[in-house]
């Protein structure tokens, strides 16, 4: 099949469950509607294809719109299938995967429609941590519906699809030569709605690989065939620290890293890998982007910015609500300085310490680099309860930069000294001696183990078959409020 044709609805569901497994539900479901002359509209399936087979091996059920059918609108009968798919779903414990190409709500059913896709937003939100939801956008999903996507863990978008509460042209001073915010490069990017991008088959194809890396609802676990040595030495894993989606690849199963949303704040790695033959999730701070020649193609100051903490919060949500648990690499310098950042890093960084704090997952955190300030505690450390603490031999962690440090400590004394660089020379390397090595940080308790950063995996490893069975007791109380 080409790569550049537009696959039917049906097509896209055989493509994306293993061959010959999928079974329709409600095939012979047509519009309930007369207004409008509408019951003399040929609408079979109602314009979405609703059903459930196995990825994998795995059920999932998924529901594929048909934009062959009034353009894809969705009516009250397209509506209520799509909400029968999600209870049985949640009754059995399996995901749902929707397909949308849909032209938005069907106007000559009006409130019915209006109702019947109400309905929709309350089974998303009555499954969302039960059941693991992922939408693939292949078409037009605009308006309402955009708040589909939105409601779901995991977003694709096909190169061609448009993605948009309001069209560009319907913005003020806007229109889609200036800025086309419905594109999949914009929502990805930019947004950061969307977590992956591509060709139609490249989208399903990735979903099958996501989908069979997660579990198939809360109360189950992701653990799989082990296929790795679970002592295997990361020998390069230092020449990586700049660029941790490299770094955690090695550390990975078969050097199988899927990382989510990569387009967007690319100073923050959030994805999910397969540790031993369990499905972690990984959060790292990332200084340089490196090519495929090996060059570095961006580089980033190592501070936590708002999107990048809305994003890693965001995926850190998800894996508690699943069981999945988190790994992370830490090297942070700060906040992110500006004034785009200082209106929103506070609270974004916020949501980042409260998702951390609030996992009740086993949660692993490597310092690789630097670990500075708040910044430091914001990224899964000791006092916002990490279960292990390891930090490479060459780590700093401490409240800043160690000369820094000396500048305000010993700012009268400097200025007093007969040989100021010498002074701050040697003050600076006692600083850096008692309170920013690791080493220091390791004497107070707040790191359990230095470690060379090669035996990195294999530590890591360990410590989560040792949490394995980690139960922990929160107090009662209906919900948190961040």
């Amino acid at each position: 099949m080409g790569t550049t044709a537009k696959l039917s609805a049906s097509d896209r569901i055989q493509m994306l469950l293993d061959d010959n497994s999928f079974v329709e539900i409600g095939g012979l479901v047509t519009a309930r509607s007369t207004d409008f002359n509408l019951s003399s509209k040929n609408t079979p399936a109602d314009g979405v294809i609703t059903g459930y087979g196995v990825i994998d091996g795995g059920l999932v059920y998924v529901y594929s719109q048909d934009a062959s059918v009034l353009n894809g609108s969705m009516g009250e009968m397209h509506a209520k299938k799509i909400c029968k798919i999600y209870e049985l779903a949640m009754k059995v414990g399996a995901p749902v995967i929707g397909l949308v190409d849909c032209s938005g709500f069907r106007l000559q059913e009006a409130t019915d429609a209006l109702q019947a896709f109400g309905e929709i937003y309350k089974k998303q939100v009555t499954a969302s941590g039960l059941i693991p939801q992922i939408t693939a956008i292949f078409g037009t999903c605009g308006g309402g519906l955009s708040l589909i996507p939105a409601l779901t863990d995991f977003t694709f978008m096909a190169d061609n699809a448009k993605l948009f509460v309001n069209s560009p042209n319907a913005i003020p001073a806007n229109d889609d030569t200036k800025c086309n915010s419905s594109a999949a490069v914009y929502q990805s990017e930019v947004t950061g709605n969307v977590d992956f991008t591509g060709t139609e088959e490249e989208v399903l194809l990735k979903m099958r690989q996501l989908v069979a890396m997660l579990p198939a609802n809360c109360e189950e676990e992701a653990c799989f065939e082990i296929t790795d040595d679970m002592n295997r030495m990361c020998a390069d894993i230092a020449n990586c620290d700049g660029d941790t989606a490299l770094a955690l690849s090695m550390i990975a199963d078969n050097h199988l890293f899927m990382e989510i949303k990569p387009g967007y704040a690319k100073e923050m790695v959030a994805g999910l890998m397969k540790l031993n033959g369990m499905t972690v999730g990984a959060v790292a701070n990332r200084t340089k982007v490196y090519g495929a020649e090996s060059e570095v193609v961006a580089e980033y100051e190592g501070a936590l910015t708002a999107d990048g903490c809305e994003k890693a919060a965001e995926f850190v949500n998800f894996c508690d609500a699943f069981n999945i648990p988190v790994v992370t690499l830490t090297d942070a310098v700060g906040f992110a300085a500006g004034l785009k950042e200082e209106k929103s890093v506070a609270k974004a960084a916020a949501k980042l310490t409260y998702a951390f704090a609030a996992a009740s997952v086993p949660k692993v955190n490597v310092m690789i680099g630097k670990a500075y300030g708040s910044a430091y505690n914001v990224m899964n450390s000791k006092a916002l309860g990490a279960d292990m603490v390891y930090a490479w031999e060459s780590a700093e962690i401490g409240m800043m930069d160690a000369e820094l440090a000396v500048k305000i400590i010993y700012a009268d004394e400097i200025e007093k000294a007969a040989d100021k660089k010498s002074f701050i020379a040697e003050k600076t390397a006692e600083y850096q001696e008692l309170q920013n090595g690791a080493v220091s940080a390791a004497r107070r308790g707040y790191v359990d183990a230095m470690i060379a950063p090669e035996s990195t995996r294999k530590y890591i490893i360990g410590a989560l078959e040792m949490l394995y069975s980690k139960k922990e007791e929160r107090p009662n109380k209906k919900h948190g409020t961040v």
